[in-house]
């Protein structure tokens, strides 16, 4: 009998790599036109010029290709102390220089990714914060950062801007399984909060106190009442782009579209509970 199930698109590493090679175009063809001005002016990531995003985001795309034969299990892992003379080199660099040097290594990190054969992608295995990353949870932590440097960039030229929709349809269910737990933080009084989103649909309990979590809504306590715990629960919609933003800090009033559904004190609390890096 004949499977009718689609595999599911998340979990080929070729898909993630082809949407960072989309956010890499993307981020081209934004800065491509940029005078030297507005490459040495402001990025919405705060004390950041939009040459140091790039700056950033270059300096992490040489790393990546330096740690990148140890994950395939080709060589020993990579002394963390090697980066800074990296950082160093980096940060010395002239904004125009930034820019252009930033672009080309990301460009070379992703073509190296891409020319991965299909044995060298099942191989993948890269140890990071406790767990064991595979070819999918190597590239996942590249394509969070880089959609949302993208978006510190575009945003500035259109204060609208939103993350890239196949960036965010990827990404989406890293918020509960990976974000939520590590950039949350402590609620008191604590916080609780059902919160679905649209495009993709998703339906989350938020639960903020001494730690942070989220996850699947379980269905079994009833919106705006105290749950077990006695802390009440708020209703929270919002597009799934607009979850992605939140938990990395950038859902401030000024960014928060029209379509968020949520009491402005609600609002507040989330955005404490998520104020970014």
């Amino acid at each position: 009998m004949v499977s009718n199930l689609e595999p599911n698109p998340a979990s080929n590493p070729r898909v993630w790599i082809a949407v960072l090679r989309q956010s890499h175009d993307r981020l081209l063809s934004l800065v491509g036109p940029l005078s030297p001005e507005q490459i040495s002016g402001p990025s919405y990531c705060k004390d950041w010029s939009i040459a140091q995003v790039l700056s950033h985001l270059g300096s992490g795309a040489e790393i990546g290709m330096m740690m990148l034969p140890s994950a395939l299990g080709q060589s020993e892992p990579v002394d963390r102390a090697e980066f800074q003379p990296i950082w160093d080199r980096w940060n010395a660099m002239s904004p125009d220089d930034q820019a252009a040097a930033g672009l080309m290594a990301d460009a070379q990190h992703i073509q190296m990714l891409d020319q991965l054969s299909d044995e060298d992608l099942a191989s993948v295995s890269y140890p990071f914060l406790g767990m064991t990353l595979d070819a999918v949870g190597l590239v996942r932590l590249r394509l969070g950062e880089h959609a949302l440097h993208t978006w510190d960039v575009a945003v500035m030229l259109d204060p609208a801007a939103e993350v890239a929709p196949d960036a965010a349809n990827l990404l989406i269910d890293n918020v509960a399984a990976f974000l939520a737990p590590r950039l949350g933080k402590p609620a008191d009084p604590p916080f609780r909060a059902r919160i679905t989103t649209t495009e993709p649909a998703r339906d989350y309990l938020l639960s903020a106190s001494e730690s942070v979590s989220m996850v699947d809504w379980p269905g079994t306590d009833q919106v705006g009442q105290a749950g077990a715990d006695g802390t009440a629960i708020a209703e929270v919609t919002m597009p799934a782009e607009a979850l992605l933003r939140l938990s990395y800090g950038r859902l401030d009033a000024d960014h928060t579209p029209a379509s968020v559904n949520a009491g402005p004190a609600d609002l507040d609390r989330l955005r404490a509970i998520f104020p970014g890096f």
